[in-house]
């Protein structure tokens, strides 16, 4: 009897199948971003995963609640992808990893997404930066963000959408220094944000998607609400994250557009202060900054800071004959 159940043991581990690693062949290569924080603790110790059988999946190890989780190593450093129910779901979010982080590197345990008909995911998947993919893997919230995103051909014809779509400019945003400070938030001038971004009737917030550029530029998600401590329309959650990525600084102009077409996309652009004659461009005046509209010419530029000495001279005068 125990050489019947050894036997049988034996036979149903024989019988799993051995996964197939499969090479990337894509033309892409990953695009360079900063590295992914390290992982966050999780309940998985090399003790605990010994007493465990391991898992038929690369980059899979098992916990020992019966759930799979998901990990890379980025640099000789350990990225945690999150914890899974089924040991295939944690097995896919390696491969979208490996794909990220090495490119046609990648080694998968399923067919990489470049021999995919559908090039839409691979496409999202290397616009996003590591860490934003390591972090929807985490959340489990990859799969929503995918369907959330344009695609880039056309459901009616396989070609890609190169042209520039026609749209109409909403209007443009000199940011502020507490727009790209610690707050985490753009101000929407009221009058812009009540006709362009209209809240409906008890709405807390929205999220709204922003395409960069034109077709097929990378969507930026913001959280759109009202707050009724300062009484004014902000962008927050996302917004940090623009102004990194795009070096923000105080007096850039941030442009906001919307397609003509029915599906009333919306764009978003931005461009460094002073150029086409806009933005913003700052003096100090006894340590503050005042801002001066890029529009004024040179010999108005130097009376502001010919105003600016005159006045520190003065200042200086005053104190020393008190």
């Amino acid at each position: 009897m125990q050489s019947n159940s050894c036997n049988s043991s034996s036979s149903s581990t024989l019988d799993l199948p051995s996964p197939t690693l499969h090479p990337i062949h894509s033309n892409h290569s990953a695009i360079t971003s900063p590295a992914p924080t390290t992982p966050s603790s999780e309940p998985s110790t090399e003790a605990e995963s010994k007493k465990l059988p391991s898992s038929q999946y690369k980059g899979v190890v098992p916990q020992p609640n019966g759930r799979w989780g998901a990990q890379i190593y980025e640099k000789h450093r350990r990225v945690w992808l999150g914890t899974f129910n089924l040991e295939h779901d944690a097995a896919r979010a390696y491969d979208l990893a490996a794909q990220r982080f090495r490119g046609r590197d990648a080694i998968t345990n399923f067919p990489p997404l470049s021999l995919s008909a559908d090039p839409h995911e691979l496409s999202f998947l290397l616009s996003r930066s590591k860490a934003e993919i390591v972090d929807m893997l985490r959340k489990h919230t990859y799969l929503d963000e995918l369907r959330l995103c344009p695609p880039l051909f056309s459901p009616k014809n396989a070609s890609v959408v190169s042209s520039k779509p026609a749209r109409e400019h909403l209007f443009d945003k000199a940011v502020t220094p507490s727009d790209v400070g610690k707050l985490n938030r753009l101000v929407i001038p009221k009058q812009h944000a009540e006709k362009h971004f209209p809240l409906a009737d008890g709405a807390k917030g929205v999220l709204l998607n922003f395409e960069e550029g034109c077709a097929g530029g990378k969507v930026w998600r913001f959280r759109y609400s009202y707050w009724n401590s300062s009484q004014s329309y902000v962008l927050t959650k996302g917004w940090s994250r623009f102004v990194k990525e795009k070096g923000l600084v105080a007096g850039d102009l941030v442009g906001f557009y919307r397609s003509k077409g029915e599906e009333r996309q919306f764009y978003i652009d931005c461009r460094p202060r002073g150029e086409e004659g806009g933005g913003v461009q700052t003096f100090r005046l006894f340590g503050v900054n005042i801002g001066i509209l890029g529009s004024l010419n040179m010999n108005k530029k130097r009376s502001f800071e010919g105003m600016e000495v005159g006045l520190l001279m003065k200042k200086q005068c005053v104190g020393g004959l008190g």
